[in-house]
């Protein structure tokens, strides 16, 4: 499609103006095309997979995957109807409904975020914890980013407004790595494997660890579903049964993340996702296991977590009635057996 046409549209969908498709903007028949928030991240490592191992072609599917540096980047996509799912976060659903946009999660892939904010070796003697990041600089993936809305919140519980720091898109993997040995930032939010990449040569450390339950729950009060597939409530209506067999195949592919080791797992993966570096890229995924759901299923009271955090520091979300029950939906993956 044309840049052009194709920004267009997407700026269109985002404020809100209802409008016909222009010629060529619709997938082809039969084919669904996925956004992925960045699709070399761990987080969002059961979209790849799932092709890899041939889950899709399993259940008839014609999938193109595509990516997007951040996750806010794939939603517009999804509101543009470039494309008809995207596997990004939870609370994206919770924000739109604010909107009055309907999106639904229909598979969740990790009951935590796996996201870990890192400060800088060379600012970590000044910042010891999110109370200190005032007049600092932070980055996010990018502006509206669920990294954002998570850095938002971290440092709101210090009694720190976003008025308080900066806050620096980056993106993810090596722009990140790179905005942090720049100093570009002083901290920010990324995912596995660029922790481990950066851990390992000694450039950053960890501030806050969400990438278990028990760091989770200290630093968002509870399980916070994040990694997700998430469609609009339209096309849902009117494609359950392509809901159903993407379902079946992400918790099929979540499945094999639970019986497998890291290593067996990283064999499946195309060689340019652990470059000259398996090892690292195993160990990353070692310390990403833990965060994906066995079963594609809402954790119970995750909804409601993610609300609490949300409404914490976002306007839109804040004091505005959410109905939660419209933001995810159990009904496909409580079809696979």
């Amino acid at each position: 499609m044309n840049k052009n046409i194709r920004r267009t549209l997407i700026s269109l969908a985002v404020a809100g103006v209802t409008m016909m498709a222009l010629p060529g903007t619709a997938a082809a028949a039969g084919k669904i095309t996925i956004m992925v928030g960045g699709i070399t991240k761990m987080v969002y490592l059961p979209a790849k997979l799932a092709e890899q191992l041939g889950y899709f072609k399993e259940e008839g599917l014609d999938v193109e995957l595509q990516s997007q540096p951040a996750g806010v980047d794939a939603e517009n996509e999804l509101l543009a109807g470039a494309v008809q799912a995207v596997v990004g976060f939870y609370d994206h659903s919770i924000d739109l409904q604010s909107k009055g946009k309907e999106i639904t999660a229909i598979v969740i892939f990790g009951q935590v975020p796996g996201e870990v904010e890192l400060v800088s070796t060379k600012a970590s003697a000044s910042i010891k914890s999110m109370a200190d990041v005032k007049g600092k600089t932070l980055g996010v993936t990018g502006l509206g980013s669920s990294t954002n809305f998570l850095t938002q919140y971290l440092a709101s519980r210090h009694g720190i407004t976003s008025k308080e720091y900066s806050v620096l898109p980056v993106g993810a993997d090596n722009t990140f790595i790179a905005a942090m040995k720049q100093g570009r930032i002083d901290a920010g939010m990324t995912t596995e494997p660029t922790v481990s990449q950066m851990l390992k040569t000694g450039e950053a450390k960890v501030l806050v660890d969400m990438r278990s339950v028990d760091g989770t729950v200290k630093a968002l009060g509870g399980l916070y579903p994040a990694s997700s597939l998430y469609v609009q409530r339209n096309w849902l209506n009117g494609h359950k049964d392509d809901a159903a067999k993407l379902a079946r195949a992400f918790v099929k592919t979540l499945k094999f993340i639970k019986t497998h080791s890291a290593t067996e797992i990283a064999d499946k993966m195309p060689k340019d996702y652990y470059g000259n570096n398996k090892a690292l890229y195993v160990q990353a995924l070692e310390n990403s296991l833990p965060m994906y759901s066995a079963d594609g299923k809402m954790p119970v009271g995750g909804p409601e977590t993610v609300l609490s955090v949300l409404s914490g520091f976002n306007p839109n979300v804040k004091g505005k009635h959410i109905d939660l029950s419209k933001t995810y939906t159990n009904e496909f993956v409580n079809l696979v057996k």
